[in-house]
């Protein structure tokens, strides 16, 4: 039987912006509503950022995610949530854990770890060692599953050590970016060298960063892996540039390429028994 297709769909994001694409949702209504478009196409888990209702910039607040979680939750109860713990634009521990500390029917059930620092194209992701393991130790405390983000392979060297050090516990769930200009470039061999270094009893998902989105996600298609798809990661639909995306675009566009390679998305509550995760319907986490 052909390996089903996790699914990680990554609507918002912090970067994109109305003022870049008018696709991109913002506000807590339009992200409620891409999820739900994209629930209908078929999921299997959201990555989730939240943004301040004002301004429109990236926001660590609980609050906030309280608001989309509530929402989503309103018609997908067991789609496995994400929230992001970005050390982009926060540097306090007590900002990205914040939304780590929800409870009952607005518990995420995963919380992202990006393993090490790097460096974007205008901006720098701050990731110390204490903060990477503090957000670690918190995520276990709370019962809630990192989603461990691999932009190179040190990164997952780490995930390795941080393993050894009783701070993650398998089985482990890895997105690996690649095509960061100072990481992993989005290629057949930096993929398949990150792969091959992943833990025992991993589950994985390939993103591609800008135009490496469907590059990656294709491969991931062929190689029996998931992918990770979104404006977050592209607002482009097109190598040329010419067309924005919207998040149902992108979408539509892996379900035709798993129909294609006779792979069925993988529902979530198959990732939740694999990934010993509650079965949702109000038990969330791990």
């Amino acid at each position: 039987m052909t390996e089903q297709l996790i699914v990680n769909f990554t609507p918002t994001g912090m970067i994109p912006t109305k003022e870049l694409t008018p696709h991109v949702p913002v506000d807590v209504d339009e992200i409620v509503r891409d999820v739900h478009k994209a629930c209908d196409l078929g999921i299997t888990m959201v990555h989730l950022h939240a943004r301040d209702p004002l301004s429109g910039v990236p926001t660590y607040k609980k609050e906030i995610y309280a608001e989309i979680i509530r929402g989503i939750r309103d018609f997908a109860p067991e789609l496995i949530i994400c929230v992001s713990l970005s050390g982009r634009n926060f540097t306090e521990l007590s900002q990205r854990a914040d939304p780590l500390y929800l409870d009952g029917n607005l518990k995420p059930d995963m919380g992202s770890l990006t393993l090490s620092s790097l460096n974007f194209n205008q901006t720098a992701s701050i990731n110390a060692p204490s903060m990477v393991q503090d957000l670690a130790r918190v995520m276990k405390n709370r019962g809630i599953l990192p989603e461990l983000e691999a932009f190179d392979l040190g990164m997952i060297n780490y995930a390795h050590y941080l393993h050894r050090k009783g701070l993650l516990e398998p089985p482990f769930y890895f997105n690996l970016l690649l095509g960061n200009i100072a990481c992993a470039q989005a290629n057949l061999l930096h993929a398949g060298m990150m792969v091959n270094e992943l833990p025992n009893d991993s589950c994985w998902s390939l993103a591609g960063i800008g135009n490496g989105q469907l590059r990656m996600n294709s491969t991931a298609i062929a190689m029996g892996g998931g992918v990770r798809v979104g404006i977050e990661d592209n607002i482009w639909y097109d190598a040329g540039r010419t067309t924005l995306a919207t998040n149902r675009a992108l979408l539509e566009r892996i379900h035709n390429l798993a129909r294609v390679n006779e792979r069925a998305v993988m529902p979530p509550s198959e990732l939740r028994k694999r990934l010993e995760l509650k079965p949702g319907n109000g038990n969330y986490g791990r």
